[in-house]
């Protein structure tokens, strides 16, 4: 706690008046600073990352998806995607070129998973294939925008050179 101490002797140019020693011991405050410093760091809850869960599969390859209902994304350069419904040799809707946004990608989405799942009352197979000029950014977005549309089945594959032709056509490549 806090001492006071008086002692006989006399300040140098005062007449009579003693001089005070004041000593505050500090100990129970600093054990009490810590003590307050350790209580919130084990409370305090750190920033949770964000993360998106991929549910990977663990077994054999599936079997063959039906063409009525694959929905195939290309992304391209400059933030481009080129998507069809369909075979890339048959398709059902031609392949388009569209942007990453609401009145883009995600209209396609909704747009055409609402026709596959009325003519075949299943869902909707999203094929997502990036190209060597598309950014690991652009595959985010679609990643969210497949979420945002509630896409259920989805797999990010390697593009193949029909893809990159058509994507070369389209000037998004």
């Amino acid at each position: 706690m806090a001492e006071l101490n008086s002692s006989p002797q006399k300040a140098g140019g005062t007449r009579g008046r003693k001089k005070m020693n004041v000593r505050v011991d500090l100990t129970a405050m600093v054990d009490l600073a810590f003590l307050l410093i350790t209580f919130f760091m084990l409370t305090t809850t750190l920033s949770k990352s964000k993360a998106m869960d991929v549910a990977m599969p663990v077994g054999p390859e599936g079997g063959p998806v039906p063409a009525s209902r694959s929905f195939t994304i290309c992304l391209g350069k400059n933030s481009q995607v080129m998507w069809y419904l369909g075979e890339l040799k048959n398709p059902i809707i031609a392949p388009t070129i569209t942007g990453l946004n609401k009145d883009g990608i995600r209209k396609a989405l909704f747009e055409t998973s609402k026709m596959v799942h009325d003519k075949t009352s299943k869902s909707m197979i999203v094929v997502v294939k990036p190209s060597a000029h598309a950014v690991y950014k652009d595959l985010v977005n679609v990643l969210d925008e497949l979420n945002i549309t509630n896409m259920q089945t989805y797999a990010i594959v390697d593009i193949d050179g029909h893809d990159t032709d058509a994507l070369k056509q389209k000037g998004a490549y």
